[in-house]
């Protein structure tokens, strides 16, 4: 499919300027700021310890004193970059500006205990392993050299209800080993904010094909007289104009993750999505992107093109259909870089990992688990006993047992004169 891009006339991405220790994004935030660390933590104003961004009530609690604090950050609606535009923006600032280590492993200085907190990979917000006190790289997200986050959708799903979204989900794997179950109480379960684009896209696509009408002929007859039919299709030459919108089609964009059990957690509410603020972070583990707007784009292209293909066939009609070209121009291609909210539980069984994904916002799962041979055994010996039984009345209704009758006839009487 040949691809031409058109770029929306929209504003580019204004570039992000450093940070100063009076320069703060959002000034009603009530992060305190670490400059020396480029890390900022949310220390509750009744009794010290830690806020974090609680579900239920979508603000600010503290787990300690139970204190709430509203978030300070407007809820407003997201915008769109042209992709073209934003894309050429930032492969000039990442030539002109080499920065600072964004990813990759990074250590800081935990501000309230002093323990060493390691960031691993494209990992932007963590707890303290010491204090547990929740830390946030504050030098990715605005850093000039990256595409800067614009919306977030807040996490819905509580930790008490996704364990419980996990038990049934569990529980309902009938040939699980049955010790497996156990350790859905025991694995590792974290609140993760993963980074996506989302692809908005107007195409318009030139095509050509033939249209296939069916038809049935008679072709001959069976050994019981019976006509024999053959379905026979003819074809037209087609051609044609379509259009398509597209409207936040989600891609991840983080790399160490299974995307297809991922992908399996959608539909996600993108519309619902609103500006980023870092409180929203607060409490919960969160990741940048491994892959930029531009280098997600092409699984978004093949979702397009898999749809346009799609519009392309109802258009056409008929009973079959042939496609021989098809000419995409697209128009107002945009993206958004959004943070979505899952839960993950990991448990060790067998020396192996297995993970369980929910959609923090619906509640939808989706993971991995390993299977009871003993358990499949039984049920496959099970399946073979039912269809043998099967078989079994089927042939004794078919064939019914019948005792011979046999019959005497006496000899013929012998007559003496």
């Amino acid at each position: 499919m040949g691809v031409t891009f058109s770029p929306s006339a929209q504003p580019p991405v204004e570039k992000a300027a450093p940070a100063s220790e009076s320069d703060d994004p959002n000034p009603g935030d009530r992060a305190m700021l670490h400059r020396t660390e480029l890390t900022r933590t949310y220390p509750c104003a009744n009794c010290g310890s830690q806020l974090a961004f609680d579900p239920a009530s979508q603000k600010l609690r503290c787990p300690s004193c139970g204190n709430y604090a509203e978030i300070s950050a407007p809820r407003e609606q997201i915008v769109a970059h042209d992709l073209a535009s934003a894309m050429a923006q930032l492969r000039e600032w990442q030539a002109e500006d080499a920065g600072p280590q964004l990813t990759g492993d990074h250590e800081v200085k935990c501000q309230n205990c002093g323990g060493t907190t390691a960031f691993a990979g494209t990992l932007t917000a963590t707890r303290c392993p010491y204090c547990a006190t929740p830390i946030q790289r504050d030098d990715v997200y605005n850093a000039p050299a990256r595409l800067p986050v614009d919306g977030v959708l807040p996490f819905r799903i509580d930790e008490k209800t996704g364990r419980s979204l996990v038990e049934k989900w569990v529980s309902g794997r009938w040939f699980a080993p049955s010790d497996f179950k156990k350790y859905k109480r025991l694995g590792s379960f974290a609140s993760v904010y993963h980074a996506y684009f989302t692809y908005d896209a107007e195409t318009s696509t030139w095509y050509t094909g033939e249209q296939g009408i069916e038809y049935t002929v008679q072709v001959g007859r069976d050994d019981d007289g019976d006509p024999i039919y053959e379905t026979r299709v003819n074809w037209y030459p087609v051609s044609g104009q379509v259009d398509n919108e597209f409207a936040d089609l989600p891609v991840l964009a983080n790399t160490e993750i299974d995307r297809s059990r991922v992908k399996a957690l959608e539909p996600w509410p993108i519309a619902e999505a609103i500006s980023y603020s870092p409180e929203y972070l607060a409490g919960h583990l969160a990741r940048t992107y491994d892959q930029d707007a531009e280098q997600a784009f092409p699984e978004a292209r093949q979702q397009m093109e898999s749809a346009i293909e799609s519009t392309v066939r109802a258009d056409i009609g008929g009973d079959q259909q042939r496609i021989h070209d098809l000419r995409s121009t697209w128009n107002q291609l945009a993206y958004k870089h959004v943070l979505l909210p899952i839960w993950l539980l990991t448990v060790v069984y067998g020396d192996k990992p297995f993970q369980v994904y929910i959609n923090g916002l619906t509640g939808e799962v989706s993971g991995e688990r390993p299977w009871s041979k003993v358990k499949l055994f039984f049920a496959i010996l099970a399946a073979v006993l039912v269809i043998v039984a099967i078989i079994a009345i089927f042939v004794a209704t078919r064939h019914p047992h019948t005792t011979p009758t046999h019959h005497y006839s006496p000899p013929p009487a012998t007559h003496h004169r």
